[in-house]
């Protein structure tokens, strides 16, 4: 059964435009961690709180997607030791947070390249999508072993193949055609992407699908990503005029 979001206060939704679909780079866990003299592993673990607390302003805030992500296809270059407890982390947020997703009509979504991952993580990725596949509430995206290159490459190859085969002519490509190939398909392109840590940089994330999304980059660390960072980034996109290649307003 479909639950209906409790609607956010006045004064908090007053004025502010809220994106169907938002997209985060949750970047700056190490730097929040050295700034406090801890370790890389005390940064990841406070990330998670903030991964739980963006889900839940998503849906108090009624947004209609979420797009985060988690682990990059160049990440892989990171130290063993950082990989493995990552992982770990994943396991335990799965194992603590999964009962909550289902109960708050959460239907996740794992997007990435899936080969070459070991089957205990596997097996979690099918368990989370298993598990919320008939939700309807928020759709969670979450980008794991993702890289927009590879993606798009990817769905270059599938289509490529269906022409070798003869199942598809060369005229009939087009955008809508790719998009299909593409891992978010069946989701809005994101209105608003976010990037935490003073990044300025997209990092190989949904470039086919960010092509007129709204860009804001916010000096806070990801951890320490709340509702009042949440609502200054919304503010900034509410005053966005938002063209599409056309006249603006």
């Amino acid at each position: 059964m479909s639950t209906q979001p409790a609607a956010i206060p006045i004064e908090r939704a007053e004025g502010l435009k809220i994106p169907r679909h938002i997209g985060v780079i949750m970047d700056g866990n190490g730097r929040w961690a050295k700034q406090r003299g801890l370790s890389r592993s005390d940064g990841h673990r406070a990330g998670v709180e903030a991964v739980r607390r963006i889900v839940k302003l998503a849906i108090d805030y009624q947004v209609e997607c979420l797009t985060l992500f988690s682990f990059s296809a160049e990440n892989w270059r990171r130290p063993p030791d950082e990989i493995k407890f990552i992982f770990g982390l994943l396991r335990r947020f799965v194992a603590s947070d999964l009962d909550r997703l289902a109960e708050q009509n959460v239907k996740v979504r794992i997007i990435g390249v899936r080969d070459g991952l070991d089957s205990g993580l596997l097996g979690i990725i099918e368990e989370v999508e298993r598990r919320t596949a008939s939700n309807d509430g928020l759709d969670l995206l979450i980008a794991f072993n993702y890289g927009a290159k590879v993606e798009i490459a990817r769905a270059a190859r599938a289509i490529a193949r269906k022409v070798a085969l003869g199942e598809l002519a060369p005229d009939a490509i087009d955008e809508a055609l790719i998009e299909k190939h593409l891992d978010t398909f069946g989701v809005p392109d994101p209105d608003l992407i976010l990037r935490t840590s003073g990044e300025m940089r997209l990092s190989n994330f949904l470039l086919w699908q960010s092509a007129y999304a709204e860009l804001v980059f916010i000096d806070e660390n990801w951890p320490d990503f709340d509702e009042a960072v949440f609502v200054k980034a919304l503010k900034v996109y509410s005053l966005r005029d938002r063209r599409f290649g056309g006249v603006g307003s």
